[in-house]
């Protein structure tokens, strides 16, 4: 059996890979856990959400990313119970039986999933923007929509296919408005005979006062104006207080009269909350946690009293620390440190956060970039843009076929990656299938933890 220092890495996001890098050349075995066993470009999950992108554009397989470092191991499976005392985590496979991984230091990468601030039931009818899955559900309501749209007479019904409602102003909520906006507007207003698809509505909503809060003013009012020459129709200073089949009620916080809007695609981006398995971890450990289930540590990212547990990325309490990619990575490198420090018998040094800016995609030659004193907006801004995201795409093969797909966009309005699944009579957990499933109300959905 191997003497050497087990590290357990559970979640293969931004946290998770960077992590792993640092460590991989170093005196230690690693064992990353995740439950899809795929690293995930999150920032660029709405262009695979509308169409621009493929799977395969923003993901990657851990166990490739990984393959040339002989002490790193990849495993399939999501985190369910952690044993502090006997140093080990149980962990469910895909057919619901369950592993066991021991480890002598855990750093808990496992981000959030997407929060309906006790609306559960909105999930149903209103999906997030957090995973694969989520995306390719979406780009399924989306394309769906126009379709089913194609075939009704002019009227209330037809009208309601053609309005989406996107719930929270922040970036992805931004990015997908614009998106389905230019999507109406370029790539499918020539294809339908029956409806205009520049007629589709896409209506954001949001509690505070503008899109983007963590944006200079200056930055925002642009992304707004962006925003508004699409036609996306924006309604500020309200919350969306329910969500069903046909439509949303959104309630203004000043307590006026809730307004009902007809629209039979809705698309949440509103809140985030830990994992399941995080929380399950702070009670193991005896930590406190913000409402948001964000787990309180020490300066070195620690769990209080647990040197040997790591929280980082958008799990770790500390500082108000940002929920951007960003602070993951540098999350992961500094884990990684920490921990190459205590084989070197150095002490542990605090975590300092650098924020490198602020980014947000509106439309096709406009976006923005916000880092310190520079801000870039319009052409300029979608440059810039681009180039970060291409440098942080893992893999040399998904950074060339995202950029050639970016230039074939730009010389035509085209995308190329709208295939989508109906499922079949067999499959009710699909949307929009050929079959009469469709209640009024979702089913009671079976619950147990969800962790990396």
């Amino acid at each position: 059996m191997s003497q050497r220092l087990r590290v357990l890495i559970i979640g293969g996001g931004f946290g998770g890979l960077f992590c792993t890098k640092r460590l991989a050349r170093a005196d230690v075995d690693i064992t990353v856990l995740d439950r899809s066993a795929g690293h995930l470009f999150q920032p660029l999950l709405y262009q695979c959400a509308t169409g621009k992108l493929s799977i395969g554009h923003i993901s990657r397989p851990l166990r490739e990313e990984f393959a040339r470092y002989k002490n790193v191991r990849t495993l399939l499976g999501e985190a369910v119970e952690l044993d502090p005392v006997a140093r080990s985590v149980t962990a469910l496979r895909p057919d619901e039986t369950t592993f066991v991984v021991e480890y002598d230091v855990l750093v808990l990468a496992a981000g959030m999933r997407q929060s309906y601030l006790g609306n559960e039931k909105f999930a149903h009818w209103a999906p997030g923007m957090k995973t694969l899955d989520d995306a390719l559900e979406i780009r399924q309501r989306i394309f769906t929509a126009f379709e089913i749209a194609e075939t009704l007479p002019p009227g209330p019904e037809r009208t309601s296919w053609l309005t989406f409602a996107v719930a929270g102003g922040g970036p992805t909520g931004v990015e997908l408005a614009g998106q389905i906006r230019e999507m109406a507007t370029r790539t499918l207003a020539n294809e339908f005979h029956s409806i205009q698809p520049e007629e589709a509505r896409v209506l954001l909503f949001d509690g505070g006062d503008r899109v983007l809060k963590s944006f200079a003013p200056d930055l925002s009012a642009k992304a707004q104006h962006g925003l508004e020459k699409l036609g996306v129709e924006m309604h500020f200073g309200v919350h969306v207080t329910d969500v069903r089949r046909d439509g949303v009620t959104v309630t203004p916080k000043n307590g006026g009269a809730a307004e009902d809007f007809a629209a039979r695609t809705v698309l949440w981006t509103a809140g985030v909350e830990a994992v399941e398995f995080a929380r399950h971890v702070a009670e193991v450990l005896g930590a406190q946690t913000d409402r948001a289930g964000r787990i309180q540590v020490e300066p070195d990212l620690t769990v209080p009293g647990h040197p040997d547990v790591f929280v980082i990325g958008d799990l770790a309490g500390l500082d108000k620390l940002p929920g951007v990619a960003e602070n993951a990575m540098q999350g992961g490198m500094h884990a990684a440190a920490c921990i190459r420090r205590d084989l070197a018998g150095k002490p542990r040094k605090p975590y300092r956060y650098r924020d490198l800016g602020s980014a947000a995609y509106i439309s096709s030659g406009n976006a923005l970039l916000q880092v310190g004193r520079v801000r870039l907006s319009g052409y300029l801004g979608w440059m810039a843009w681009g180039l970060i995201h291409i440098a942080f795409l893992t893999g040399v093969s998904n950074r060339i076929s995202t950029v050639a797909t970016w230039l074939a966009s730009i010389a035509r309005a085209g995308r190329y990656h709208r295939a989508f699944m109906l499922g079949a009579s067999d499959r009710p957990d699909e949307r929009y299938t050929y079959s009469s499933w469709d209640p009024e109300e979702p089913p009671p959905q079976q619950h147990r933890a969800a962790g990396s």
